[in-house]
């Protein structure tokens, strides 16, 4: 589970002025354990947990994040390039943040990937939009 809210936060967090629309809503990590709603939050875009399986709950917990629901993930996601965003991903299971970058691929689809430091201990998820 470690780093896999993470990458799905940053996964979370996409778009650019037409992709912009195609990535708000409920989306799902690869293993379906987490759904986080994207919105705007002023001229960024952020993302809260909306669902969460019992083993994802307990994990957040074990990080020391209680409860999960709620919990928002993806804070401060700005947009780099149309298309692409970056912002800092929180990942309860590890109780830190970290960079993240969130890429639309089309509007059932995003690629996220974050970062412990720099481009050292990165990881990359698919997500897929809760239909």
């Amino acid at each position: 589970m470690r780093g896999l809210l993470a990458i799905g936060a940053a996964l979370l967090l996409c778009s650019g002025a037409s992709a912009q629309d195609r990535s708000l809503g409920v989306w799902r990590n690869p293993s379906n354990s987490v759904h986080v709603q994207i919105e705007r939050c002023g001229r960024q875009m952020c993302g809260t947990v909306s669902w969460a399986n019992d083993k994802a709950k307990a994990d957040s917990r074990r990080g020391g994040t209680d409860p999960l629901i709620g919990a928002q993930l993806f804070r401060n996601f700005s947009e780099e390039e149309p298309g692409v965003w970056r912002g800092q991903v929180f990942v309860p299971d590890l109780g830190e943040t970290f960079s993240g970058t969130v890429t639309v691929v089309d509007t059932n689809t995003i690629r996220a990937r974050g970062c412990l430091l720099g481009a050292i201990g990165c990881r990359t998820q698919v997500w897929t939009r809760v239909r």
